[in-house]
């Protein structure tokens, strides 16, 4: 049966130690290819020769944490599957994992069957999704689907002068310029602004601006 390589990045050495001596337990097949303290030390001590299969993988580590460090990994070792256990199981967190790549999620608290059961499913398989991480993303893609309907029934609410007043705040004039340019006051404008801010569910300039292109009422 083939070796399965395994590498473990986490700031905490005792844990290392510890999900080592769980990864012999829970795998006769498994060999360990090298220690890392975070990402800056993974990028010096992975090589082509000594490529793991697989990394388990923190996310809160210093100097380069586990977001930048699974995209240096996707740039650089693309075969090699991640598992990120951590302690962190915010929504937020774990998508933006899941969206990076990685084949699977675990909590620092995982029983040793578990574990195990994860090393031979992303070997086998090349995923270990839990019905937790599982909810997560389902959730996420819920809410982005309700958020972007928000926003196209806003866009379909808009009158004209909204519209024109969108397409204006893309460009580099301010708003008392926006203002001149539509024979506004000021005022207006403001009204104008604060009512796309709640239309569109954005706080800023930036999101009005990437709503705007994103539905091509303005060309790049």
């Amino acid at each position: 049966m083939k070796i399965m390589r395994i590498a473990l990045v986490d700031d905490h050495t005792l844990f290392r130690k510890g999900m080592i001596n769980l990864i012999e337990m829970v795998c006769s097949d498994c060999e360990i290819a090298f220690e890392a303290d975070n990402g800056i030390e993974l990028k010096q001590k992975i090589t082509k020769e000594n490529e793991p299969d697989i990394i388990l993988m923190d996310i809160n580590m210093p100097h380069m944490d586990g977001f930048a460090s699974v995209k240096w990994l996707n740039e650089n070792f693309p075969l090699v599957k991640v598992l990120v256990v951590s302690m962190i199981e915010k929504e937020e967190s774990v998508v933006r994992m899941l969206k990076l790549g990685v084949k699977g999620y675990l909590s620092k608290d995982v029983e040793p069957k578990e574990l195990g059961e994860a090393l031979d499913a992303i070997m086998n398989k090349g995923f270990y999704y839990t019905d937790f991480i599982t909810g997560k993303l389902v959730h996420s893609i819920q809410h982005d689907k309700e958020i972007e309907n928000t926003r196209a029934e806003a866009l379909r609410c808009m009158n004209d002068r909204e519209k024109d007043f969108l397409k204006l705040a893309c460009s580099e004039f301010t708003y008392n310029e926006i203002a001149s340019q539509m024979f506004l006051s000021p005022k207006t404008i403001d009204g104008y602004r604060n009512a796309i801010f709640e239309k569109l569910k954005v706080k800023s300039r930036v999101g009005m601006a990437l709503y705007a292109v994103k539905h091509g009422l303005v060309q790049l």
